[in-house]
């Protein structure tokens, strides 16, 4: 086996569908089959058998698409650590980013650390920050992203905060908010947590949801047209002038504050593409914020 054929194991195993492993892995569909009809062969084992949903793995096929797995793992370790002896810094990141980020900081930065180290590659994976904490932790990607407070134990950097707001097209009342149409959006579990605590401490009834969608700046906008209030970091309304906004605050008058990490692995900085990005974040953090 090679590296096509460890990829290709993974693919599909992920897919479980072989059109669309065939489409990630931009070559025809008889060319995987056959790949793959080669490997039974020299193994002497069925790994796929098809169904109308398309494949399923067979305990052989499981063990060789792990093993394919911790191969690539294995390979792009050995990349890493060749191009580190010659200290140059190249070869591909692989960042971890929350959703927000992803939307609203991440391609500026990208583009400023690309034009200052052009023979960077980037593996970027979003979602929300409860699933990219467990992609640092799995060290799945070398530096992560994250909204909220995570027990990370290894190396973190604070790169900025935001407060909580309900924000609406026309002045309102917080005392009238359960009477009030509220536009809702999927987060993560700990700005969802937040968000109800508060609530539950101020109100006796639940909100009157109208609309739920599934990303922020889709609420944002419906927010900016009048369809009704939502509860959201004041940092996604950075750029709309025309919402009002009213910061909310714990019982004891301090505003919800969420922050925004970045969070890495120790021995990761001994990689020179690590090191170069976390130094050049910390250095734009430091002078221009992020």
């Amino acid at each position: 086996m090679d590296e096509r054929d460890w990829l290709m194991l993974t693919t599909l195993y992920h897919e479980k569908n072989i059109t669309k492993a065939a489409q990630q892995l931009f070559i025809s569909q008889p060319a995987l089959t056959h790949r793959l009809q080669q490997l039974e062969k020299k193994f002497n084992v069925k790994i796929v058998v098809r169904g109308r949903r398309g494949v399923q793995f067979t305990p052989q096929g499981e063990y060789l698409a792990k093993c394919a797995k911790e191969m690539l793992a294995t390979f792009q370790q050995i990349k890493e650590n060749v191009l580190n002896m010659d200290h140059k810094v190249e070869g591909v990141l692989k960042l971890g980013v929350s959703n927000f980020f992803t939307d609203y900081k991440l391609p500026n930065l990208l583009k400023r650390f690309k034009e200052q180290y052009p023979s960077i590659e980037f593996k970027v994976t979003t979602d929300f920050s409860s699933e990219i904490a467990h992609l640092i932790y799995n060290q799945d990607v070398h530096v992560a992203f994250v909204k909220g407070e995570y027990g990370w134990k290894e190396q973190k950097r604070l790169l900025f905060d935001e407060t909580l707001c309900i924000a609406s097209k026309e002045k309102i009342a917080i005392e009238d908010l359960p009477s009030l149409p509220r536009i809702d959006y999927r987060t993560d579990p700990l700005l969802q947590t937040a968000v109800d605590h508060w609530w539950y401490e101020n109100f006796s009834k639940p909100s009157l949801v109208s609309i739920e969608v599934d990303k922020a700046d889709t609420c944002k906008k419906m927010v900016v047209n009048g369809l009704g209030y939502a509860i959201m970091p004041t940092m996604i309304l950075s750029d709309v002038e025309d919402v009002h906004k009213i910061i909310i605050k714990t019982k004891d008058g301090m505003p919800i504050i969420r922050k925004t990490w970045m969070f890495f692995h120790e021995e990761s900085l001994q990689l020179n593409i690590v090191k170069a990005f976390v130094d050049f974040v910390e250095k734009l953090s430091l002078e221009e914020g992020i």
